[in-house]
């Protein structure tokens, strides 16, 4: 049987039983959850379809890679409270097991700016889709200095406290060139919404994750200003590997699937609430 080692150099996904490592809040609705990690590395913008081993829900649960530390084989995730399935998850304690497979779609890397010369990018995150915005920023600070990036962070509810917000966004902080936050209630943050904060023009181009309403609007304004831009989607998903047609997107180049077609899309090709 092919070693996890041997498995990451192929470049296939897995299905192992890991423990939780750490489970905490870092805002009043957002959680992270870690797991040591033994087999392929995931690129930014990839997911695991995550289930705990003691679980009342049939269906795993989607999930982005916010973090790989490539050191320790952690990986690190972000969520939020959406139902019975993201309560279970809120609710493991460190050396609970549930079952990973991934990683799983496709990467923001696809959607740079080629050829490699100097480019300014925005990455536009509302809520907890900041997870996989931040693998993004990491790996551009590791592998394309050559790119300046500013990162826009919007939240319904800002930081308790200036110490969480500065640990919780230690990241982009450290990896973009310049950090912009938003909060609905202004709290330790610029009131108002995160799309209202970004000017597309700006930039070669945008990538976003976040709600779909705030995705749609974000799109909009990229198209009027004739700018990129590459989305992350949300969808339901019961297999993640695209056998069960459950996690449908409707697209200008026809209906994709979310969970093996993306979930990162050109905005311009997606039809938002099902609208031609």
């Amino acid at each position: 049987m092919t070693d996890p080692q041997n498995r990451a150099q192929q470049g296939l996904r897995l299905s192992l039983s890991l423990k939780a490592l750490h489970n905490f809040w870092m805002t009043g609705d957002i959680f992270c959850l870690d797991f040591s990690w033994e087999g392929p590395a995931p690129k930014p913008g990839q997911f695991f379809m995550i289930k705990p081993k003691r679980s009342a829900v049939f269906l795993a649960r989607p999930v982005s890679v916010a973090l790989f530390n490539r050191e320790s084989d952690t990986l690190r995730f972000f969520l939020s409270l959406r139902g019975r399935g993201t309560a279970e998850l809120a609710a493991m304690q460190p050396g609970e097991e549930a079952e990973l497979t991934g990683p799983l779609g496709n990467c923001w890397e696809d959607f740079l700016p080629k050829p490699a010369k100097p480019a300014k990018i925005a990455l536009v995150s509302g809520g907890v889709g900041i997870g996989p915005l931040f693998a993004f920023v990491d790996l551009l600070l590791l592998n394309y200095q050559h790119i300046t990036t500013h990162f826009y962070a919007g939240f319904k509810k800002g930081f308790k406290s200036a110490q969480n917000r500065d640990f919780f966004l230690a990241v982009p902080y450290m990896a973009s060139d310049q950090l912009i936050l938003t909060a609905e209630d202004g709290r330790l943050a610029e009131k108002g919404l995160v799309t209202d904060a970004v000017n597309p023009a700006e930039y070669q181009a945008v990538y976003a994750c976040g709600p779909e309403p705030m995705l749609k609007t974000l799109a909009a304004s990229c198209a009027l200003a004739g700018i990129p831009c590459y989305i992350s989607l949300e969808r339901r998903m019961a297999c993640g590997l695209g056998a069960c047609l459950g996690c449908t997107v409707e697209t200008r180049r026809g209906n994709k699937r979310c969970c093996a077609d993306g979930p990162i899309f050109p905005a311009a090709e997606v039809f938002f609430d099902g609208q031609r």
